[in-house]
């Protein structure tokens, strides 16, 4: 048994088999790819629809007060949404599409800052994590690259350590300590910034093969729902260290 399947907490191997054997009675429809496909973008679409909001409340009068509120409150929110969805899979239809709204405020929120300062950073932050999430899809689909049990291990491992870095620098923050590879812009920071991107992008790998996996064990419906969630946390994590990354280069020219 393999330690870990998906270091992202919305996609773990153990969620299907948990899934197949709740009291849910007798179930008539099972998860297929092409309905967690719908679901992704469906939930792509709130997440744009709501980033669209506050990227044009920003760009009205370039008024910083305006989206703060989204760019905290909204994030915090959703990270509470998506413990709840987390630990109680069954609400993923009803709240998945709550918290990608309020990530699509927080984003585009933080979109629209980051653009002011350095124009035409967004438009390539996109298309870079649209590439990035098309091209691992076809290497994926054509066998090329496969989630094997090392793959997933060695991937999960990196983002622990990625996120113990980023505990590390927030509480740090608060005591006037810092990991300054995390936020400068000198070459260690824009290697590290690398490094996350490449690890958001191999889990991308995994999810594709957790979704797989839960076509084939044939799992309730609603878990197409909790895919498509668990897919767009990577997603969108994928998009802010992209942004990252180009702000930290952008900066030292």
């Amino acid at each position: 048994m393999s330690l870990f399947k998906s270091k992202n907490p919305a996609l773990k191997s153990e969620v299907f088999s948990t899934a197949k054997t709740q009291p849910l009675g007798q179930i008539t429809e099972v998860m297929t790819i092409n309905g967690t496909v719908n679901k992704i973008a469906f939930l792509g679409f709130i997440v744009l629809a709501t980033a669209y909001y506050t990227w044009n409340l920003f760009q009205e009068n370039q008024d910083i007060t305006r989206i703060q509120p989204y760019l905290l409150g909204a994030s915090l929110t959703a990270f509470g949404v998506a413990v709840l969805i987390i630990y109680k899979k069954t609400t993923a239809p009803y709240l998945a599409p709550i918290y990608c709204g309020l990530q699509g405020l927080a984003i585009g929120g933080l979109s629209a800052l980051m653009e002011s300062r350095f124009p035409g950073i967004v438009i390539q932050a996109i298309i870079l994590t649209f590439g990035i999430l098309f091209s691992l899809l076809i290497i994926y689909r054509l066998g090329i690259i496969k989630a094997t049990e090392n793959f997933k291990l060695i991937v999960a491992s990196a983002t622990a350590g990625i996120a113990l870095c980023y505990i590390v620098s927030l509480v740090g923050s608060f005591i006037g300590f810092n990991l300054p590879f995390i936020h400068d812009n000198s070459i260690s920071g824009i290697i590290f910034s690398l490094f996350v991107v490449i690890i958001a992008a191999l889990n991308l790998v995994v999810d594709f093969d957790f979704i797989e996996k839960g076509a084939e064990m044939k799992a309730p419906k609603y878990m197409e729902w909790y895919a498509a969630f668990g897919l767009m946390v990577t997603i969108i994590w994928l998009y802010l260290e992209i942004l990252r990354l180009l702000a930290k280069s952008k900066s030292r020219k």
